[in-house]
């Protein structure tokens, strides 16, 4: 019971350090990607924070995948390298007694990781893809700002107003730029204002000013005076569209649904928290630690090990997606091959248990003779 307890402590202490590290690595990862495309114009600045949000829920079961995994070798390898193995091996007990423990403590992870993979993590995607569809629609009008140069429509288009009255709409000093099919659309006017038209549609209007057409680098511009000139800025709004991709469907949905890429789905968000436990079970004799070898090599091993598992899954996922796998049920062998795998080790690396004891028997017995 006290030995339970105390490996328990210790992984609980350590899971949540390896998740903070890995969730943050992440995160970092994901921000600096998203400022990048918004630095771009793919992304409204105003979105970054919220899609970083739904793609943190989205890969939050496999950040728990990696805590759990890196956990057991953590705790584990500390047991090897501080000799509590050689003690627990003379004392008669085999590496198998630690499975029980693990498990118990890895299953509470399994439950969130099926929660993430079959609720949360498609309610992120639909969300993101729903928000992202919404900002998309007021992308240009949102561009508008008094005083700055901004981009729209992945910058095929500047624009550029030197003051602005929300209240009324209405702006002075302004400057579009513009790619057109017959060459460089370049716009000054005194004044404007922003309005919605009867369709629905918002529009610049444009008083007293020049527009200057042409390619760039030619002098053969067109020059034009104009008393009030349109552009429009923005669609009409329109209703969200349906869910097309499978990975924004529920689970509900995907059992519902016999078309392959739907099993595929369906098998990925049901292996995932498989997975979990048998890479828990997996890390048990992967964290044997040989001082010969080095610091680094069981770790090595153990990465090593964690990439061909999940290239395993993707590859029988691509399978099934393919047609080739008739059922989300096709995924399972490479299951259970990694079942085997970890069992396998555990059995290898408990039989100097087994070898002592044969011999201090055999001693025993020749001493009675």
């Amino acid at each position: 019971m006290l030995f339970r307890k105390s490996l328990t402590r210790e992984l609980t202490t350590t899971s949540i350090g390896v998740f903070l590290v890995l969730f943050l690595i992440l995160l970092t990862t994901q921000t600096i990607n998203m400022l990048g495309r918004a630095a771009q114009g793919r992304v409204a600045n105003e979105a970054v924070a919220a899609l970083v949000g739904f793609w943190s829920l989205g890969f939050f079961p496999v950040v728990l995948i990696l805590t759990v995994f890196v956990s057991v070798l953590v705790v584990l390898g500390r047991a090897w390298r501080d000799h509590e193995m050689a003690v627990w091996f003379a004392a008669g007990q085999p590496l198998s007694a630690w499975i029980g423990p693990v498990l118990r403590f890895t299953l509470p992870f399994t439950l969130l990781i099926g929660l993430g993979t079959t609720v949360i993590g498609p309610w992120a995607q639909t969300r993101s893809s729903e928000y992202a569809q919404t900002l998309k629609q007021r992308e240009e009008i949102s561009a508008i700002a008094p005083g700055v140069f901004k981009e729209a429509q992945g910058g095929r288009r500047i624009y550029f107003i030197e003051r602005f009255d929300p209240a009324t709409g209405a702006a002075r000093n302004l400057f579009v730029r513009s790619v057109e099919e017959n060459g460089l659309s370049t716009i000054f006017s005194e004044r404007g204002f922003v309005r919605t038209n009867e369709k629905g549609e918002r529009e610049l209007v444009l008083e007293n000013g020049h527009r200057y057409l042409g390619e760039a680098g030619r002098g053969d511009f067109e020059v034009g005076k104009f008393e009030r000139y349109t552009v429009r800025i923005g669609a009409p709004p329109k209703l969200i569209e349906a869910i097309a991709d499978v990975d924004m469907m529920p689970t509900a949905a995907l059992l519902a649904e016999n078309s392959p890429k739907a099993r595929a789905e369906l098998a990925w968000r049901l292996s995932l928290p498989l997975s979990s436990l048998i890479l828990a079970l997996m890390a048990i004799p992967l964290a044997y630690y040989n001082p010969r070898a080095g610091h680094a090599y069981n770790l090595l091993v153990a990465l090593g090990a964690y990439l061909a598992y999940q290239n395993g899954l993707w590859l029988f996922r691509d399978w099934i997606k393919a047609d080739k796998l008739g059922s989300a049920l096709g995924i399972l062998p490479m299951h259970f091959i990694m079942l085997a795998i970890a069992l396998a080790l555990i059995w290898y690396r408990s039989r100097p248990t087994g070898f002592i004891g044969a011999r201090l028997g055999k001693q025993k017995t020749g001493g009675q003779r």
